[in-house]
């Protein structure tokens, strides 16, 4: 069977290159479960950042997240953050790049950065607790997109 799609998959000439792209893609992006599965240990490995504005953390926030809006990064980034302690960012979700914004931001002042795609939506939409100044809820997942099982 040929997928006559419009724009081919990579010739074998071409296949190093692809082997590059998503090493890379896995290299400065993770998913809300493994940040999740991070989280639940003892040692995560890394500090999570929230880069939304202050309207967003306050309607709900990942526990244990560090709220640093982008805006704020180059003024509070190196009083607050540890230069040898990796650095997850993430914002709202895919229709968003703030987490993008934010990573950005911080990889240029020199943190080893990745971010956490699907945002606080698809950490939301898979069930995860998030905290507010009420408490710590979850919501039940949503059947499209959880469990993934990848």
């Amino acid at each position: 069977m040929t997928l006559d799609l419009p724009t081919p998959a990579p010739t074998p000439a071409e296949h190093q290159g692809a082997v590059a792209f998503f090493t890379a893609r896995l290299s400065y992006q993770t998913d809300v479960a493994d940040v999740r599965a991070a989280l639940a240990g003892d040692r995560p490995g890394f500090v999570l950042v929230d880069s939304r504005g202050g309207a967003a953390w306050r309607q709900g926030r990942i526990p244990g997240a560090l709220h640093l809006p982008t805006d704020e990064i180059p003024g509070r980034a190196p009083h607050l953050l540890d230069p040898a302690m990796p650095l997850v960012t993430y914002c709202w979700g895919p229709g968003c790049n703030g987490a993008t914004r934010a990573a950005l931001t911080l990889s240029r002042l020199g943190y080893r950065v990745r971010e956490m795609i699907g945002g606080i939506e698809y950490w939301i939409r898979e069930g995860f607790p998030v905290e507010t100044a009420t408490g710590t809820t979850a919501a039940a997942p949503d059947p499209l997109t959880a469990p993934c099982g990848c």
